[in-house]
């Protein structure tokens, strides 16, 4: 081998670290561990790990994936008593260390954090009935929207950001709320108790689940009502279309306390595909790369799906207390 191939060897394997490097890493929320661990997915190892508030259970990255925001709810679970957080914490990835702590003025158990297409960081603030608008970049509160019920846990937004949906977990009712006029404009009676919210690719249908029943409330966004439900092998927790808009992944739990992993067809709203689970506890559903990657917080580990071919691979292994996904750079 002369020495040109030599230097062209040298070259691809130094492209590819470089490529390698910017795919980027999971960003996993341990609740248990007051930390957020960022895994490889490709060695499926932790790389390295920041402790962050007692508890975070969410995160979101911003746009460029250089930031991460962690909502730090408090150490209960929701309606139960407890610490009741007031705070975000912001991470620097480049950094890896917690670089600013937003304070939000007042305990709220902030829970679910969205950036939206504006820049401001949307966060659920349950005890204050309330999405919290946020400028991450001056750390402060600069609005926020009414749901109009207790326990707003989960927000789904729209992708022009005009339109919000809140889970309000014990007032089991879905909260409809126009982001920019910062105002509830309804808010549907689901069930007993509800989990959880998604929007569907076309932004006709928003989801959540009934934590009662075996089934998942799809709610029709022009009529602002339960427009069908789709039965569901277990009770569903949370949900997620898939990024070509045809499946709405559901992870559920069933009777035997395991869990199901379901497909649903969004075309004729029947499961397609089931992957049975372990012992279940929910977390959250991330989207990236093909991959729809599952936390599972009693287990300890984030299930694989393949969305292309809808074949389960092998999980990541990691602790319990898993939940919230995002995916930082």
């Amino acid at each position: 081998m002369g020495w040109r191939w030599t230097v062209k060897l040298l070259l691809a394997m130094m492209c590819g670290a470089v490529a390698a490097q910017g795919q980027g890493l999971l960003a996993v929320v341990n609740q248990k561990e007051h930390s957020v661990e960022m895994v490889d997915v490709e060695s499926r190892k932790v790389a390295w790990t920041v402790s962050v508030g007692v508890n975070g259970h969410e995160v979101a990255a911003s746009p460029d994936g250089k930031k991460l925001y962690v909502p730090i709810y408090g150490n209960s679970g929701v309606g139960k008593p407890g610490t009741d957080g007031s705070t975000i914490d912001v991470i620097d990835v480049s950094a890896k260390k917690v670089v600013a702590t937003i304070d939000l003025g007042r305990p709220l158990r902030p829970h679910k954090d969205v950036l939206g297409p504006d820049g401001m960081l949307y966060v659920t603030g349950e005890l204050a009935e309330a999405v919290l608008i946020v400028d991450p970049k001056a750390r402060k509160v600069v609005g926020e929207v009414p749901t109009g019920a207790k326990e707003s846990h989960i927000v789904a937004m729209t992708r022009d950001g005009k339109m919000g949906y809140t889970a309000n977990v014990g007032a089991g009712s879905v909260s409809v709320l126009d982001m920019k006029a910062r105002r509830t404009i309804a808010v549907i009676p689901v069930a007993k108790t509800v989990q959880r919210m998604s929007i569907s690719n076309d932004e006709r249908w928003a989801f959540t689940s009934d934590e009662d029943q075996p089934r998942i409330a799809a709610i029709d966004t022009k009529t602002n009502t339960v427009g069908r439900w789709i039965a569901t092998g277990g009770i569903s927790y949370v949900t997620q279309p898939t990024a070509d808009g045809r499946y709405l992944l559901a992870a559920e739990t069933k009777t035997d306390g395991k869990g199901l992993l379901e497909v649903i067809d969004l075309g004729n709203w029947g499961v397609v595909k089931s992957f049975p689970l372990g012992p279940r506890e929910n977390g959250g559903f991330l989207l990236h790369g093909g991959k729809a990657y599952l936390s599972e917080p009693l287990a300890g580990t984030i299930q694989v799906l393949d969305t292309k071919t809808l074949t389960l691979e092998e999980p990541i292994v990691m602790t319990p207390g898993v939940d919230g996904l995002a995916w930082a750079k």
